[in-house]
């Protein structure tokens, strides 16, 4: 998609919007006309008997008039802008955002969430600048055009030079444009790098400490924020130099104006009027010519933002950032999406997925023709050595990897979209490295969602949380820091496992919680489960003998696929690699 069409598309989301604006500035821009032309009929009238005479009360009481209601236009105009650049940078980021949660969860951005924020930062801003530009481009040309026929008539030598630095302005943009595009790109690169850097450093504290790797970590953030200098400062140089251009033509082009006029003026060929209607309308002239060129420079770095923000779309065509989606800015309820609902189809009797497939493209490595059947109420668990494929293999039964082959039933009927399918009610799952945020243990849990009928105090009993309330300083309003830092690893992994059951669903999806459990802990754990949540599913990846014990039924996997399954009892006297792992032989 070229520039101009993705800033066409932009223009269409809100064309009436647009364009009460675009007529609105139009307006400011064209105001000025009228008051040079009554302080050219002012001063002709003091040198020629025809001209229409006024005071110079009545001079002043017009050009306050003017000023006044230019002054009411221009305010009329900011609410006209602000309406339509703030819809449609909300519409660029619903659009982006609602792509990436689409994607599977390994694919959702190809960059870090640093870099990602500056996508979603600066390149909207870019494109918002340069299309709210465009109204003022409209506008400023619409007073040129009237002007230069105003002008033209009273004398066209002296109009041709005032706008003769508009065409220096527009060959130097031309010229610029390569090697602006060039630096504008560094600098956005550059800086994204360093905004990624701080927030692998903010997420990585521990590490970092541990390691002794302060002075490293320090070391390569300077070099970041140095090249970060370096880019952006050729980027803001190339820019003064362009406004630099822009202002001096004007400048130049002011000299030979009244040069000319001054020998005119001696001739009787000019008047004080014509001379002061000239003077008055370029500096006007000025703004419209310095504000063109930036327009044009606007434009360029547009294209830059364009090619950022195709780049995290990952292939998908670049009209998903324009597509025309409400912004539900009213507050309506009926024009949102209604939260999916719990319903008889969508109770869980059986989950069935057959040849399930993925493969990792840069190592090649993943899990191949998987077949699993849960049915109601069994407790599931998938185990092996490590890198066998268990977490690859719930994550492509989820959606949260793109599945390469295989079909996934619930109750029968073909799941599509596994990623947005697989969420509260029908299912809940937590990672094998849990998800926490600076903020309190309570919203950690809750994650927004409202606390009904008991069941966060439910959810914590459940996941043996409730007695580690007492030992934090604040309870429930205890901030647990980055990543959840303040907690030890069981609590962050109990703090998980309440946040899947602080909501009801039909399947639970575990991958490897009791890791950092002591057996005590997962025992109490695993015996609430199946004595509170009785009828739900649970599909586990673990090799801990508590969670293996209590299995309906087990799968032992080996390079990507199935090597066995059955009971505890069935494979230990029948495999190998599962006897292995239930005596600790094999990690």
């Amino acid at each position: 998609m070229s520039t101009f069409t993705y800033m066409w598309r932009l223009i269409c989301y809100r064309p009436g919007w647009y364009l009460t604006n675009a007529i609105v500035w139009t307006v400011i821009y064209l105001m000025p006309i009228f008051p040079g032309l009554i302080t050219k009929a002012f001063f002709d009238s003091l040198t020629i008997d025809s001209a229409a005479g006024y005071g110079t009360w009545g001079l002043i009481a017009l050009l306050l008039g003017a000023a006044l209601a230019r002054s009411a236009t221009v305010l009329i105009g900011f609410i006209t802008d602000v309406n339509f650049r703030f819809r449609m940078g909300m519409l660029l980021r619903r659009n982006l955002l609602e792509h990436i949660l689409k994607e599977p969860g390994a694919r959702a951005i190809p960059c870090s969430p640093g870099e990602a924020i500056s996508h979603f930062r600066d390149d909207v801003d870019q494109s918002e600048e340069a299309v709210s530009w465009s109204v003022d481009v409209f506008g400023m040309t619409c007073f040129a055009v009237v002007s230069c026929f105003i002008l033209i008539r009273i004398d066209a030598q002296m109009t041709t030079l005032v706008f003769l630095p508009l065409v220096i302005v527009v060959i130097a943009a031309q010229l610029a444009t390569t090697r602006l595009q060039k630096y504008r790109s560094e600098s956005r690169d550059s800086t994204a790098k360093v905004t990624g850097a701080i927030s692998e450093m903010f997420g990585s504290v521990q590490a970092i400490q541990v390691a002794g790797a302060e002075k490293r970590v320090m070391s390569r953030f300077r070099a970041l924020n140095d090249n970060r200098r370096k880019t952006m400062l050729k980027d803001k140089l190339m820019t003064e130099v362009l406004d630099s251009i822009f202002s001096n033509s004007v400048n130049l082009g002011t000299g030979l104006i009244l040069l000319l006029a001054g020998q005119k003026m001696r001739g009787g060929e000019f008047t004080v009027g014509d001379f002061s209607l000239f003077v008055y309308y370029l500096t006007f002239v000025t703004q419209f010519i310095s504000n063109f060129g930036k327009f044009l420079t606007y434009f360029k770095q547009m294209t830059v933002a364009l090619l950022r923000l195709t780049g995290i779309l990952q292939g998908a065509p670049a009209q998903v950032l324009t597509a025309a989606n409400g912004l539900q800015l009213k507050g309506d309820a009926a024009d949102r999406p209604a939260e999916a609902a719990s319903s008889a189809g969508d109770k869980l009797e059986q989950l069935e997925a057959s040849g399930l497939t993925y493969t990792y493209p840069e190592t090649g490595r993943g899990i191949a023709d998987v077949n699993l059947k849960l049915t109601r109420g069994s407790f599931t668990v998938i185990t092996g050595p490590i890198g066998s494929g268990k977490t690859t293999l719930v994550r492509t039964l989820l959606g949260l990897l793109p599945q390469t082959g295989g079909t996934v039933r619930w109750n029968g009927r073909e799941v599509h979209d596994p990623g947005s399918f697989f969420i509260p009610p029908r299912s809940a799952y937590t990672a094998q490295v849990p998800r926490l945020y600076s903020d309190t243990l309570c919203e950690n849990i809750l994650l927004g969602h409202s606390d009904q009928d008991g069941q966060l105090a439910r959810a914590l009993h459940t996941a043996v949380l409730e007695e580690d309330l007492g030992h934090l300083q604040n309870g429930l309003d205890t901030v647990i820091g980055p990543r959840g830092v303040k907690l030890s690893g069981g609590q962050a992994q109990r703090t998980a496992a309440a946040r899947m059951l602080v909501r009801d669903s039909e399947l639970y999806v575990f991958d490897d919680l009791s890791s950092a459990l002591d057996v005590e802990t997962e025992q109490k754990l695993w015996s609430r489960l199946f004595r509170e949540r009785g009828d739900a599913t649970c599909l586990v990846v673990s090799h801990r003998k508590t969670a293996l014990a209590k299995a309906d039924h087990i799968m032992v996997m080996r390079d990507g696929r199935i090597e066995a399954q059955g009971t505890a009892a069935e494979l230990l006297e029948g495999n190998e690699s599962f006897r292995k792992l239930w005596h600790g032989e094999e990690s």
